[in-house]
């Protein structure tokens, strides 16, 4: 019996890694069609309305529950706005993101501190 699990348990994690894959346009698509941009950036940089989210700091699963039921301000998006398969497109477009570099790798703050 314990293999049957093992087996289902493999089969399901498999399905749900394939579920998993996103589509980057189609993300910043759906990014922009719902006003995320709005809060946190057009690149997730984030602004005075909403935090920096890219690159994601959550993984995909965090990101849809965070989404789903945020603390806050930010308005919940359920699954008639946004399908979990868009959240993960979404965090996928979010990963394309580069980090920001570090303030010592920025020419002209290093020559503002310098001052």
């Amino acid at each position: 019996m314990p293999k049957i699990l093992l087996a289902v348990l493999v089969l399901t994690s498999a399905a749900y890694a394939q579920d998993a894959t996103g589509n980057a346009d189609n993300g910043k698509r759906i990014f922009m069609k719902n006003g995320c941009f709005e809060c946190h950036g057009t690149v997730g940089q984030g602004t005075i309305a909403g935090a920096r989210i890219g690159p994601p700091p959550l993984n995909v699963q965090g990101l849809i529950r965070y989404v789903r039921r945020p603390p806050g301000q930010m308005p919940a998006f359920t699954e008639k706005v946004m399908s979990d398969q868009e959240l993960i497109d979404v965090y996928t477009y979010l990963k394309t993101i580069p980090p920001a570099k570090p303030a010592k790798d920025i020419p002209l703050l290093n020559d503002l501190r310098a001052k």
